[in-house]
């Protein structure tokens, strides 16, 4: 989810860029850079690794004036191909230095690209898939039937690409004229006063214009000072989807939300369908770095699950479909316990460690107990580069892009995708699931970014039922089979936000303690499991839901939308769709995020920064 920004009008582009990337530092941290146009046949680019500051005190250290022009592009990185390093920043270049790009997204078929350019003589400078795009176009300019023409070059050359990106391309023998494509990955025209600007969002234009212009899928812009065309790839004319931004600048940031939380909610399906992305090839699944074979995979006898908060409910999650897919036993441990009850591991014991930051401190020294005892390891993580997944013998990264609020949501659902992929992987290797079956399984997970999408249209009845709670200082959650850890993460995210007591339970143990809490007008939330999928602990679900009622419990229900049954026994009613019965909790969490989000706003609360709690926790 990188920051992307380009500039063609009549005021100094340095300025322009600079600041644009500054309010989208948030998009990514890992690296920034800019290309600018000296409108002489000259592109200057300077860029480097970390922090946006870095890149300050480098284009201090050249002097300004070596970045003179009126056209220009840069880029704020969150990597996900290559390390954070400075020459995987962007922008990157063609050969001769003309031709240059900032990307955000995957380009999945870089391998044969890169294959076929080196075969040519092209010599790559950085480890991206990046590369491959500014060389197609060079090779197009220079040599194809296209040459001499830049637009017609970039068309060419976005022809031969797969995958989700924004791509922006300038040329220094044509300063004035910038060319970008989005396929899946957001890009937005500013529309200026004898100006253009070019974005991943709003944020980076709204001081100077607030006429804007939304690419669709599959589009293609040209943009000079005066004028934006919009093409499909094949250059047919095309119509963008013009619109008025009357936010103010912080809420820009943020996306027209009041908060990060909200804006990240909304951004789940596109977290799901970008941690899915590229990841099954020729019917396999692959992994990001993979250091294991499939005889390193197939002598597993045992798998661990290790991680903390919101990462340990999506490791018990991955249980479910570990076991179910691989027939492997799988135990979930908090990271902070894990090394020293001294468990057992040796050779055939794969650990799977999760993390958002990929520096948690318990999860990162239970991966070196494990390391230490011989154990596999493998990581699932959100940040490239992280020191976890440096330790780990392979890696899958959740590409949920970066998430602001400490409260993780975005990043619980990708981690949910990825450990399944994990789950799909193992199941391959093992010969317990055929290709067909691993396609069918791959193409459900796929669905799901669809249905993410359907219920966060329908959340609006759920912010009304938050406020009408949010008086009560206790809250129960309840489920049963997959719906048990959402529930657990539902009392999680109340606890974390709207510092409620809140508890989930496994619905089969009310009787054995929990249904003493049971009180009147006590809310209760229900994570129903499928009538047709889990049809025996449905039946027993309805009797816990009457146990509860009986008790006077205000039961907040949360089933299929056509499960009749369980809407006849549930004051308040909350439908998701149906689909298959491990890829439940990507749908039935996001009520109970909208939830807790709604409730501590209700009760005045930051909801990106509730107290005493930090993003990533790096000491034990």
């Amino acid at each position: 989810m990188c920051g992307i920004v380009g500039y063609v009008g009549q005021r100094d582009a340095l300025d322009i860029v600079i600041e644009a990337l500054r309010r989208m530092e948030y998009r990514g941290y890992d690296s920034a850079g800019v290309a600018i146009l000296d409108g002489h046949g000259h592109t200057a680019i300077e860029k480097k690794a970390g922090r946006l500051e870095n890149l300050d005190k480098q284009i201090a250290t050249v002097g300004r004036q070596s970045l003179a022009g009126t056209t220009g592009i840069g880029h704020t990185r969150w990597a996900t191909h290559g390390q954070p390093t400075d020459r995987n920043a962007h922008p990157h270049a063609g050969s001769d230095g003309s031709i240059a790009v900032v990307h955000n997204g995957i380009i999945e078929n870089y391998a044969v690209l890169r294959a076929e350019l080196e075969a040519s003589g092209v010599e790559f400078s950085s480890d991206t898939d990046t590369e491959t795009a500014v060389h197609l176009v060079e090779r197009e300019y220079t040599s194809g039937p296209t040459a001499g023409d830049f637009v017609a070059s970039a068309y060419a050359a976005l022809r031969r690409l797969e995958g989700a990106f924004t791509l922006v391309f300038t040329h220094s023998f044509h300063p004035g004229t910038i060319v970008a494509a989005r396929r899946s990955t957001p890009l937005v025209v500013g529309v200026g006063d004898g100006e253009m600007f070019l974005s991943s969002d709003v944020t980076a234009f709204i001081e100077h214009t607030r006429e804007a212009v939304e690419l669709g899928q599959d589009q293609v812009v040209v943009i000079t000072a005066d004028s934006y065309t919009i093409t499909d790839f094949d250059g047919q004319p095309s119509a963008g989807k013009p619109f008025h931004i009357d936010w103010d600048l912080a809420a820009a940031e943020k996306g027209g939300y009041d908060f990060f939380m909200l804006k990240e909610i909304a951004e789940q399906p596109a977290a799901l369908a970008d941690t899915l992305l590229g990841h099954l090839d020729g019917g396999r699944i692959v992994l990001d770095e993979q250091r294991l074979t499939d005889d390193d995979l197939r002598d597993v006898d045992k798998v661990f699950v290790v991680a903390c908060g919101t990462a340990y409910n999506a490791g018990l999650l991955a249980k479910y479909a570990i076991e179910h897919w691989t027939r492997l036993p799988v135990e979930v441990e908090l990271a902070s316990e894990f090394r020293y009850r001294d468990p057992v591991l040796d050779r055939s014991t794969l650990v799977v460690a999760i993390s958002q930051s990929g520096e948690t401190a318990d999860t990162l020294e239970a991966v070196r107990h494990a390391k230490g005892q011989k154990a596999r390891v493998l990581a699932i993580c959100n940040t490239n580069g992280a020191q976890i997944p440096r330790e780990s013998d392979a890696v899958l990264y959740t590409h949920a892009g970066p998430e602001i609020g400490v409260a993780s949501t975005k990043c619980f659902l990708a981690q949910i995708v990825a450990a399944y992929l994990v789950g799909l992987a193992l199941a391959q290797a093992r010969g317990t699931k055929y290709t067909d079956e691993v396609a069918r399984e791959f193409a459900a997970m796929e669905a799901m970014s669809d249905a993410v999408t359907e219920v966060l249209g329908t959340m609006e009845p759920v912010g009304e039922l938050a406020r009408s709670l949010a008086h009560h200082d206790t809250i129960l959650f309840i489920g049963r089979h997959v719906g048990y850890p959402v529930a657990l993460e539902g009392a999680l995210k109340l606890k974390e936000l709207a510092y409620i007591h809140a508890e989930g339970f496994a619905a089969g143990e009310l009787k054995h303690g929990p249904i003493a809490l049971i009180e009147d007008g006590l809310p209760v939330i229900i994570v129903m499991p499928s009538a047709d999928g889990r049809a025996i602990l449905h039946s027993k679900m309805v009797s816990n839901i009457r146990e509860i009622q009986a008790r006077g419990a205000r039961t907040i229900v949360i089933c299929e939308e056509d499960d009749l049954s369980a809407r006849s026994v549930a004051d308040h009613f909350i439908p998701i769709p149906k689909v298959p019965t491990l890829l439940q909790p990507l749908v039935s969490t996001v009520p109970l995020q909208v939830f807790a989000a709604t409730v501590a706003q209700e009760r005045g609360y930051d909801v990106d920064k509730p107290r005493n709690l930090a993003k990533s926790v790096t000491v034990e």
